[in-house]
């Protein structure tokens, strides 16, 4: 119940868009006393939550916390499914097992987990990916796509463009997409994204895709081997930054591409890819695990495989692969 009480006290907040709400306002919009109220404002204060008291206007939120919690990223979240229902932990080995955990349970599409800390993140090819508690955004998202299993590629290239546009909108930087899943700020890495996919014969039953964020990390807080390659949005803004309202920005944005994806197809998404990407036109490296493929990198085919034009004149098709930008 009283969880119940603060989660009707957050929204009333968030609704009221920073304008003051009187204590007697509150008290018959959640249903409780304004004493009741008043207790409910001094334990938000103890959360972390700066709340502005004026006689005769009532109260304010003026600061929250950087906090994750399902409240947070649902209070003022305007999409329709994306997020509707969330999985939040605050310590998980990794949103991605959760996740799959999840979808055996039959997930509704559009569910996320969230943590605020994972012992094991994972990147792709089964690399670690660092995730310390209080820092950056560790989240996995369930959807269930009715496309062939070839076409699943182009999703994790759909998440990039997303989450590019959440750090344009909210920020003043310009971020670059690496193919297939980094993205770089001022050519080191801040986002990387895990897409994982569960079919059977040509039927894609559901596909989770886990992008890992930098949003808070100060560059002492990387390990000493990441420092020269990784980054993050408070790095090079020289602020902090709600990570809550990234969520809310980039669930949004990943809806609108994913609703224009399933009605229009792959196209209007590669287009919107090419134009953030830093390595088309330009001479690459790409390393599978058959061997290097050198050439220029001139686009991506409609399912989302990279096109490398070699010395030859031939063109490869690369599906996996690190890419190294030639000097």
């Amino acid at each position: 119940m009283q969880s119940e009480l603060r989660t009707k006290l957050l929204k009333a907040f968030s609704e009221a868009n920073g304008e003051f709400l009187s204590g007697q306002k509150l008290s018959e919009h959640i249903g409780c006393s304004r004493t009741a109220v008043w207790k409910h404002i001094e334990e938000l204060r103890k959360e972390g939550y700066e709340l502005e008291a004026v006689r005769r206007l009532g109260y304010r939120i003026t600061k929250k916390p950087d906090k994750i919690s399902e409240n947070e990223i649902q209070l003022g979240l305007k999409t329709k499914m994306m997020g509707r229902h969330i999985h939040f932990e605050q310590t998980v080995t990794s949103t991605q097992k959760i996740a799959q955990t999840l979808v055996t349970e039959g997930a509704l599409e559009g569910t996320i987990v969230v943590a605020d800390q994972q012992t094991h993140g994972r990147g792709r090819m089964s690399r670690a990916w660092y995730s310390p508690s209080g820092t950056g955004i560790w989240m996995s998202m369930i959807i269930r796509p009715n496309i062939p299993i070839q076409s699943t590629p182009q999703l994790t290239l759909l998440t990039a463009v997303a989450v590019v546009q959440a750090i344009e909108e909210e920020t003043s930087l310009i971020p670059e997409i690496k193919w297939p899943n980094d993205i770089l700020i001022n050519g080191k890495k801040v986002v990387g994204i895990l897409t994982e996919i569960q079919a059977e014969a040509d039927q894609v039953h559901s596909v989770i895709i886990g992008p890992g964020i930098n949003v808070n990390q100060k560059l002492e807080d990387f390990p000493e081997e990441l420092q020269k390659i990784a980054t993050s949005i408070r790095i090079e803004t020289g602020k902090k930054w709600e990570r809550s309202l990234f969520i809310q920005t980039i669930l949004l944005k990943f809806e609108r591409l994913y609703f224009l994806y399933l009605a229009e197809g792959f196209r209007p998404v590669k287009l919107l890819w090419e134009s953030y990407a830093i390595s088309l036109n330009k001479d690459i490296v790409a390393r599978t695990l058959n061997g290097s493929v050198e050439g220029k990198a001139i686009g991506i085919n409609d399912q989302g495989v990279l096109l490398i034009e070699t010395s030859d004149g031939s063109i490869k098709e690369i599906y996996s692969a690190d890419i190294d930008i030639k000097k």
